[in-house]
């Protein structure tokens, strides 16, 4: 789960690519479990400072993640803005082997056999 959640945070304000499904829900289950964290420890000191910092500073790999888990599922990071059918989306499979926003990142070894099999195609 940590190294889900920490390349997400690598990828801070990276839109390109694609993100798996476990990579944007682990940062998602990240994100709230350190939000309640911060919550109750804000509620001890009467202020929500922190976790209201907290969610300034992860307001943009969240978006980034995001973009990124619609990629995947082979649609515009603008799905993201769709209520309901992002979640629909963010829980789909992505599609296996490349697409238009890059390489599949759970089966990368796909990228090589579909080149392998353009150019075998080519000739």
């Amino acid at each position: 789960m940590i190294n889900y959640y920490a390349s997400a945070l690598k990828k801070y304000a990276d839109f390109s690519g694609r993100a798996r499904r476990c990579e944007y829900w682990y940062f998602f289950l990240g994100n709230l479990i350190i939000s309640i964290i911060l919550l109750i420890l804000g509620n001890g000191m009467r202020t929500d400072i922190l976790a209201n910092i907290f969610s300034l500073a992860t307001f943009v790999p969240s978006l980034a993640v995001g973009v990124r888990r619609m990629h995947d599922v082979g649609k515009s990071g603008w799905f993201i803005l769709i209520p309901i059918y992002n979640l629909i989306l963010a829980c789909t499979d992505g599609q296996v082997g490349p697409n238009e926003y890059g390489p599949d990142p759970k089966r990368p070894e796909l990228e090589d056999d579909i080149e392998k099999i353009g150019t075998d195609l080519h000739h």
